[in-house]
C-alpha cells in the first residue's frame, strides 16, 4: 500500500514538472509569442536609424539665389544677394561708400573676372522711402476715389527695385494719391455729353444711372443741365461713377 502511494506521488511530481517544462516550449511556426521567445526578443538590442544634423539643410538652395544671376558683377548684384556694413551716420545726399560681402551660395567676379566675395560699392546716402518715384513700385488701390475734391489718398505698401541700393526697409508704406482707371475714355464721355446728352447718354455711359434717368425724363433738364455737363464733362469736374480716372 506505502509502495503505491510513493508511486502515485512521483507520477504527481513529473506531471508538474513535464507541465511547467511545457510553459517555455516554443513550438516552431507557431503564430502565437511565448514567454520565453519574448524574453530572448527583448534582450536583442535594436539599432535605431539616426538623423544626422543639417544632412537635408546641406542641399536645400536658399529663395534669395534665384534673383542672384551666376558669375556676375558683385557690383551690380541685387540687394537680397549681400551683406553690406551700412552706417546710418551718413550725411544725406552725399556719395558714400560700404563694404558688402556677398551671401552663401552666390558666385560673382570683378572686373577682372575673378571670383570675389568681398567688394565695395558706391551709392547716394538715403533711406529707401526718400527714393525718387522711379526706383520702387507700389501697389494700386482701387477702392478710393480719384476723382474728388479734394483728391483721396491711399496707404501703399512700396518695395525698392532689385538693383537700387538705400539704407533701411526696403518696402514701407507711403501715402499716394488715387490713380487708378476703370476703362472709361475723356472723348467718348464728351462726345456723348455734345450730340446724346439730352437723353442723359453721358452720365449712363459714365455709371451714374440716376442722373441720366432724370436728364432723359426731364429732356435734359430742358436743355440748360445738358450745357452744364457738357462744360462740367469737359474741364474733367464730372467723371466715372467709380470714382476711377479717364483713360
Amino acid at each position: 500500500m506505502a509502495a503505491a502511494e510513493r508511486r502515485l506521488r512521483g507520477l504527481g511530481r513529473l506531471c508538474r514538472l513535464l507541465l511547467l517544462l511545457s510553459q517555455f516550449y516554443v513550438p516552431c511556426g507557431s503564430e502565437h509569442s511565448q514567454p520565453l521567445a519574448q524574453a530572448v526578443k527583448d534582450a536583442v538590442p535594436t539599432r535605431a536609424a539616426t538623423a544626422v544634423p543639417g544632412a537635408a539643410e546641406s542641399t536645400e538652395i536658399p529663395s534669395y539665389v534665384m534673383k542672384c544671376p551666376s558669375n556676375g558683377l558683385c557690383s551690380r548684384l541685387p540687394a537680397d544677394c549681400i551683406d553690406c556694413a551700412t552706417n546710418f551716420s551718413c550725411v544725406y545726399g552725399k556719395p558714400v561708400t560700404f563694404d558688402c560681402t556677398v551671401k552663401p551660395s552666390v558666385t560673382c567676379v570683378d572686373q577682372d573676372l575673378r571670383s570675389q566675395k568681398n567688394f565695395v560699392i558706391n551709392m547716394t546716402c538715403r533711406f529707401c522711402w526718400q527714393l525718387p518715384e522711379t526706383d520702387y513700385e507700389c501697389s494700386n488701390s482701387t477702392s478710393c476715389m480719384a476723382v474728388s475734391c479734394p483728391r483721396q489718398r491711399y496707404t501703399a505698401n512700396c518695395t525698392v527695385r532689385d538693383h537700387v541700393h538705400c539704407l533701411g526697409n526696403r518696402t514701407f508704406p507711403k501715402m499716394l494719391y488715387c490713380n487708378w482707371t476703370g476703362g472709361y475714355k475723356w472723348s467718348t464721355a464728351l462726345a456723348l455729353s455734345i450730340t446724346l446728352g439730352g437723353f442723359g447718354a453721358d452720365r449712363f455711359y459714365l455709371g451714374q444711372w440716376r442722373e441720366g434717368l432724370g436728364k432723359l425724363f426731364s429732356f435734359g433738364g430742358l436743355g440748360i443741365w445738358t450745357l452744364i455737363d457738357v462744360l462740367l464733362i469737359g474741364v474733367g469736374y464730372v467723371g466715372p461713377a467709380d470714382g476711377s480716372l479717364y483713360i
